[in-house]
């Protein structure tokens, strides 16, 4: 049976009540919600705002209007960023930062938006005393990765979001990593808005995003079109969050993050995150423990990602061997973040990365440690 580590990716195996509300939202409810008023409709008008309220719950947003959902987190980080920056505007974002930020970034660099990246501090994943220099003038928005996809480095959003408050730069907080691991408040941690996907560790299926934007900031839409209200009106409508959801929504998903969601409280999210930094924790101690492996070290360990890489084999015929002869399911290659590699050195080849999940087990990472330490026997 194929051992599944790569759960920074997608989460897999999903929870059964997963399963069974999809299944329940595509055989039992079908409609279209808030696009008519017979029973069926407002049934899945219900779903969806009802999963709206549990997302709001687990990030403290206090009004659910302000919870939207888009197709993915990173469909959520180009909302904000092409209905927030213009030709002139400057912002900062971290050195660790996932394609979904860098490439759309890119993109406006192009177009006149200054960009510039906060380099790593000797201590910490982010230079906070640079930050700091760097908000006068204020920028128009500052970037952050909650924890990093390759090593699970875990930023000090606190920190951070405190400067941001002080000079009043909105901040946004790419939390697709640890959304449904760590606990995160928008208004304790002074967010502008907050973007995650659905199907990592909420749990949920592929196919649904999360965006949070704080009421007093004025966002574009990214898209405009049939949302169910005002429809007599061409102009798209101002409120939340018909203003972000145009066309119909994705109520198998939907409803399945939903379940997702209220698995984990079932279960507790710090119960989960113990277990998977246990589980990292092993990770590290059995292949820091042999010779010719690299363990790229987070300094503070925020999910349970683990990259490594050797000296004598290229981490994608690592990662081949593993799934071919052990049948062990890893990701490896630059995990759709070169810049954080450029940052830790591990650019171009990568690193082999391992991400157990809330149903990985001490066995699974045994097995994982035994096929690395046969693969270092055979290349010794």
């Amino acid at each position: 049976m194929t051992l599944y580590l790569d759960n920074a990716a997608t989460s897999w195996p999903k929870p059964p009540s997963v399963h069974q509300a999809v299944k329940r939202a595509l055989e039992e409810i079908g409609a279209s919600p808030g696009r008519a008023a017979h029973r069926m409709a407002r049934e899945a008008e219900r779903m969806v705002e009802d999963a709206r309220r549990q997302v709001a719950d687990l990030f403290h947003v206090p009004d659910p209007r302000r919870v939207i959902f888009t197709r993915n987190a990173t469909e959520s980080i180009n909302v904000v960023l092409r209905g927030w920056l213009r030709p002139g505007d400057r912002v900062l974002m971290s050195s660790l930062e996932h394609n979904a930020v860098a490439r759309p970034l890119r993109q406006l660099e192009t177009e006149g938006v200054l960009v510039e990246r906060i380099p790593l501090g000797s201590h910490e994943a982010l230079d906070l005393q640079w930050l700091r220099e760097r908000m006068e003038p204020p920028p128009r928005l500052v970037v952050l990765v909650h924890a990093s996809n390759v090593t699970g480095e875990l930023l000090p959003v606190a920190e951070a979001a405190q400067i941001c408050r002080s000079s009043g730069a909105p901040l946004l907080l790419d939390a697709a990593q640890t959304a449904g691991l760590q606990n995160i408040d928008v208004e304790a941690m002074h967010l502008g808005m907050l973007a995650c996907s659905g199907h990592k560790a909420l749990l949920g299926p592929a196919g649904v995003g999360i965006l949070y934007i704080r009421s007093d900031l004025a966002v574009d839409p990214l898209i405009r079109g049939g949302t169910g209200s005002r429809s007599e009106e061409l102009e798209q409508p101002d409120a939340c969050p018909d203003r972000f959801e145009s066309g119909t929504v994705n109520l198998p998903g939907i409803a399945g993050l939903a379940a997702g969601i209220a698995f984990i409280r079932e279960k507790g999210m710090d119960s989960i995150l113990a277990h998977e930094l246990h589980l990292a924790a092993l990770l590290e101690a059995g292949l820091g423990s042999m010779p010719g492996v690299q363990v790229l070290k987070p300094q503070h360990r925020g999910t349970g990602v683990v990259s490594f890489r050797t000296e004598e084999l290229h981490p994608a015929d690592i990662g081949f061997i593993l799934d071919e002869v052990f049948d062990i399911a890893v990701r490896t290659g630059l995990h759709c973040a070169p810049l954080a590699h450029r940052a830790l050195g591990s650019f171009p080849g990568g690193t082999v990365r391992i991400s157990p999940g809330y149903a990985s087990t001490e066995s699974d990472i045994e097995r994982m440690l035994q096929a690395m330490a046969t693969i270092a026997a055979r290349r010794a």
